[in-house]
């Protein structure tokens, strides 16, 4: 199993919901923490509470539908000289629920990909070939289990997206100790799954985080969250290693 103490984790979508459950989980382990979300005042509370858990963490904002900016604030960590081990690409939008789904516009799937896909793919391009360069590196893409509803074509197809972008780009590093998977929360209340979903927040630890622990060697696998609710993280490494492929 790794052993994340002292190395950096750049979170997108840190401030709530997702993201700030890995942050929290995350420093506990002694992971350093890139913060990101829109604006640094968001951050600011999540930041103030890993510091006291006595890790290393700063903010960075972006607003990712901006590819500007992304690359703006991907310049401000590697000129802090920020050497960034794992990756969770967390941050979505889910715009609207669609009732007439023949309906749909067009700026549903638009706003969708460039926040869900896009930003995630720049990251990886961008800081990926750095980590095959130290011969480390960990990729978590934070995707979605949503099926059969055009209701949330745009959001749906954005992660469609995500899923293939990740599992071509794991056949390149297969066999090396650089790997990216897929993680799936499921049904969350939180601000984007509402009030309704059956999960709660706390429900995604420790199976959102778990493909940063593993040592196998694998990637373009989909860990589902739910299914490793309840376990120690030594518990989910060892379940989640049995486990080649969800497609």
């Amino acid at each position: 199993m790794v052993d994340v103490k002292g190395k950096w984790a750049l979170i997108t979508g840190a401030s709530r919901g997702i993201g700030y459950q890995i942050a929290k989980f995350m420093a506990k382990e002694g992971c350093n923490l890139i913060l990101h979300s829109r604006n640094l005042e968001n951050t600011k509370k999540v930041e103030e509470e890993v510091k006291a858990l006595g890790v290393e963490a700063y903010s960075v904002q972006a607003e990712l539908s901006n590819i500007e900016e992304v690359n703006s604030m991907l310049d401000e960590i590697e000129n802090k000289g920020t050497l960034v081990d794992i990756i969770f690409n967390n941050a979505a939008v889910q715009v609207a629920y669609r009732t007439d789904f023949w309906k749909t516009p067009l700026e549903d799937f638009d706003i969708s990909f460039k926040i869900n896909l896009i930003p995630a793919v720049v990251i990886c391009y961008r800081l990926i070939p750095k980590m095959i360069e130290r011969g480390f590196g960990r990729v978590i893409n934070v995707t979605s289990g949503i099926k059969n509803e055009p209701e949330q074509a745009g959001y749906s197809a954005s992660k469609a997206a995500l899923d293939k972008f990740t599992i071509d780009l794991g056949s390149k590093l297969e066999g090396t100790d650089v790997m990216i998977n897929l993680t799936d929360p499921g049904w969350c209340r939180t601000d984007l799954g509402g009030p309704k979903a059956p999960n709660s927040v706390e429900s995604v630890i420790p199976g959102v985080v778990v493909a940063a622990f593993l040592d196998d060697k694998k990637s373009g696998r989909l860990f589902s969250a739910q299914d490793f609710n309840g376990m120690s993280l030594e518990e989910a490494v060892q379940k989640a290693q049995t486990i080649d492929s969800n497609y």
